[in-house]
């Protein structure tokens, strides 16, 4: 991956050091690694006045080790109690695994770990084995008013795991991670919160061998961070997957849960559909943690028919041709495309460089059937589910792209991308190494709102100079898509980054879009919360976060800001 100088950056390409900061804020497995191509530096390196010279040294690293003397503000009884709960030896009052249990994967964690900068980190850390531990520790902490914080996967990029005013922090995924119930007639599988997507879907594609079922089976939701979050997390922040589009988001895939809060514990019923008042179910999706620990899920399956896929890719003319062609797709009622992803012009130059097709025989034919660079918009796409079913969504997607002006680019750049499509986020430490910043936000719209979210929202991030700006929309619905805005800085000023991130969920929430499509709420959109819902939404809120937590211990200072 040299330059045209033959240049190359010392890339690091070991896994971090045993207790040091990187090895907290690096994203996925430790020796994981996806640097940027030469393409993409060369892109890098021209827009933001960059030479050589200026990746020969790193900014920061944070491989330095983590050397805390932060006391905890449990008492030695408090933290003997939870000993006595869970055992020794999954309790821990050190400050690696303190600060370690308190970081999620915002950019703003990043940069200031890098320099080591550590702000408030839990008092104790703790990992039940059993949904009655966590019933024991909800009693006692919140008798003593000990707030309480959830730990997944740890791929938060809200501040979901900061703990605001001390406590303890759960870890679900060390021992609550298993597949409790399978059942191959409802096509449903009732699972302990803390399991890992890669668990999960790897049991579910051998359900015979494990389950003897006549099956195979697919959980369906695969978000960027499938590797590295869980199924409860997933559920609780509302996530949508890269097939989303036809499988459903994560709200619509739980048909049951069993939450653990301070008021008791609720276990909805697992009914396909009730008219039975109100669903406490709905009140829990997306809670966050806020309203108690969901400790069980039943999570609809279907069948995994790998053979059966069909891939296809198209480029367009325009931005509006792209947008034009998704929405009669979604709104053709022949069935959904599972990935459906459409790339806007910035998007889709830097994308055409990420997945290797610049300058290949695709990329030429583009340019000559008159696809200009910075105007043609890309289209990815697959079709999952039964052989004929599947047959017919590429069928009638290639008729609709094709009226809208696309031109077919077969099945050649969605393989390229589909690979790699979970190491993306690796590009992000390479590039911070050297202060450059690459980060997202994203947002719901519906489809008469489209055109002026993303170009207000354009306008304001391009309004700062040296920024590449990439936009997708990647799950959709009869009514709408969302926007994913991905940003690229030089910065390494974290007040001046907060700030232009702030300005950015200010314009998403002026110009109509919602303040997160998937990504949950968290500390980060918090206080923009009273003004997109309103007050009387809001009380509402508070008085179900009365019933549930009246003493304010599950996930302070989350979601509503209390």
């Amino acid at each position: 991956m040299a330059t045209k100088n033959n240049f190359e950056p010392q890339w690091i390409n070991k896994a971090p050091k045993k207790g040091s900061f990187r090895s907290i804020f690096k994203y996925g497995d430790p020796n994981g690694f996806k640097h940027p191509n030469t393409k993409l530096l060369d892109e890098l390196k021209q827009k933001f006045n960059l030479s050589d010279e200026d990746f020969k040294k790193k900014e920061t690293t944070g491989n330095e080790l983590v050397d805390l003397n932060v006391e905890s503000k449990l008492s030695i009884a408090q933290v003997e109690k939870f000993i006595e709960i869970c055992g020794k030896e999954n309790v821990s009052s050190k400050e690696y695994e303190r600060l370690k249990f308190s970081s999620g994967k915002t950019i703003e964690e990043a940069m200031q770990l890098r320099v080591g900068v550590v702000n408030k980190i839990t008092d104790l850390v703790v990992h039940p084995r059993t949904k009655i531990e966590i019933s024991e520790i909800v009693k006692y902490c919140d008798q003593h008013k000990i707030p309480v914080y959830v730990y997944g996967g740890g791929s938060s990029v809200n501040f979901g795991f900061y703990p605001e005013k001390g406590g303890i922090t759960l870890v679900l995924s060390t021992h609550l991670n298993k597949i409790v119930k399978f059942n191959e007639l409802n096509q449903t599988a009732t699972i302990e919160a803390g399991i890992m997507g890669p668990a999960f879907e790897e049991l579910l594609n051998n359900a015979p061998k494990y389950y003897g079922s006549k099956h195979e089976f697919t959980c369906g939701h695969f978000p960027q961070s499938f590797e590295y979050s869980t199924v409860g997390g997933w559920f609780v922040t509302l996530g949508s997957g890269q097939q989303s589009s036809y499988y459903g988001d994560a709200g619509d895939l739980v048909l049951g849960v069993e939450m653990i809060s301070p008021s008791g514990t609720i276990t909805t019923k697992n009914y396909p559909a009730t008219a039975t008042g109100p669903k406490i179910l709905d009140i829990i999706k997306g809670s966050e943690g806020t309203l108690g620990i969901v400790v069980e899920l039943t999570w609809k399956i279907f069948r995994h028919q790998p053979k059966n896929r069909q891939y296809f890719s198209f480029i367009f003319p325009t931005w509006e041709d792209a947008v034009n062609a998704s929405r009669e797709i979604s709104q053709g009622e022949f069935g959904m495309p599972a990935v459906f992803r459409i790339s806007d012009a910035e998007e889709t130059h830097h994308g055409l460089k990420l997945y290797g097709i610049e300058d290949t025989i695709f990329d030429k034919l583009m340019k000559a059937r008159g696809f200009k660079p910075m105007q043609r918009c890309l289209f990815l796409g697959t079709a999952d589910g039964d052989k004929q079913f599947a047959k017919n969504i590429k069928s009638k997607v290639k008729t609709i792209c094709k009226k809208n002006g696309a031109m077919n680019l077969t099945s050649y750049p969605v393989k390229k991308w589909e690979p790699g499509r979970y190491k993306d986020p690796y590009l992000r430490e390479d590039l911070m190494d050297y202060g450059v910043l690459i980060d997202t936000l994203e947002t719901s719209v519906n489809w008469d709102n489209l055109h002026e979210v993303h170009q207000k929202c354009r306008n304001f991030i391009k309004s700062r100079p040296d920024t590449i700006c990439m936009t997708h929309a990647s799950h959709f619905y009869e009514q709408g898509t969302n926007l994913y805005f991905i940003f690229i800085i030089k910065e390494n000023d974290i007040k001046a980054y907060r700030e232009f991130q702030e300005g950015i969920l200010d314009q998403i929430e002026k110009s109509g879009g919602s303040l997160s499509h998937h990504h949950g709420v968290g500390r980060m959109i918090a206080k923009w919360m009273p003004k997109h819902l309103g007050e009387n939404q809001m009380n509402v809120l508070r008085a179900l976060k009365q019933h549930f937590d009246p003493n304010n211990i599950m996930n302070p200072g989350e979601q509503l800001g209390l």
